[in-house]
């Protein structure tokens, strides 16, 4: 599937970590434009420029962007323990911003996988037929989603992780780098499969999966109970 970015022409990159530059690099390789960012640290600094592209200010710069012409870039990665990357989302969404779908040229979807607002899948991705990715949901690189995968919004599957045929996987969840999930299985809301684990069960909501012996145990409430409001 082709990514498109509809009536869009320009994109703003929100963030300025790690995750960011990943996206900034997929956007230049993809020849699409990107004319700032919008870090509140690096305009606290009083930094104009971050790698090549203008620094526009803070959160509060989003108010003076054409939201019909300037779409945007989560650049939050998503890591175990914070919600921030879909708070960002749905706060730019309510204000009638959109995140088109970003997909690397060295990455393979097939034409009949659906891509959610603001799917982000790096290089050397692969997404095999069938498979729906929802929402703000990141595929990192080398990661591969096989036939007929459901994977919910706000997800992220790691570098490395391997999801095979027909797994389903709700909102919020997170499997590791290098992790796999064993076909026809399913993950709960926030569920957590650890990085290097092989899943080879349902895992239920609110849970995590660590380590080679494949243990499980409660997430706590503070972790995630914010995303949920």
């Amino acid at each position: 599937m082709s990514q498109s970015l509809g009536t869009l022409r320009q994109l703003v990159m929100l963030g300025a970590g790690g995750h960011a530059k990943v996206l900034l690099s997929l956007a230049n390789a993809s020849g699409l434009h990107v004319i700032g960012v919008c870090d509140p640290e690096l305009h606290r600094l009083g930094v104009f420029e971050w790698r090549g592209i203008a620094v526009l200010g803070g959160d509060e710069a989003l108010d003076q962007l054409d939201r019909t012409r300037v779409g945007l870039i989560n650049g939050i990665g998503q890591v175990v323990g914070s919600n921030l990357r879909q708070i960002l989302y749905e706060s730019a969404v309510s204000k009638g911003f959109q995140f088109p779908p970003l997909v690397h040229p060295a990455a393979f979807v097939d034409e009949s996988a659906v891509l959610g607002q603001g799917v982000q899948i790096m290089a050397g991705a692969v997404i095999q037929p069938d498979v729906t990715l929802g929402c703000n949901t990141i595929i990192n690189t080398g990661a591969s989603v096989d036939h007929d995968c459901n994977v919910a919004a706000h997800v992220h599957i790691a570098p490395g992780a391997t999801l095979c045929g027909n797994v389903q996987i709700d909102s919020g969840a997170f499997v590791g780098a290098g992790a796999t999930v064993i076909q026809g299985l399913a993950l709960g809301e926030y569920a957590v499969v650890g990085a290097g684990t092989v899943m080879v069960r349902d895992l239920p909501a609110d849970s995590i999966l660590l380590g080679p012996t494949a243990r499980s145990r409660s997430v706590p409430d503070e972790k995630h109970k914010e995303g949920k409001q």
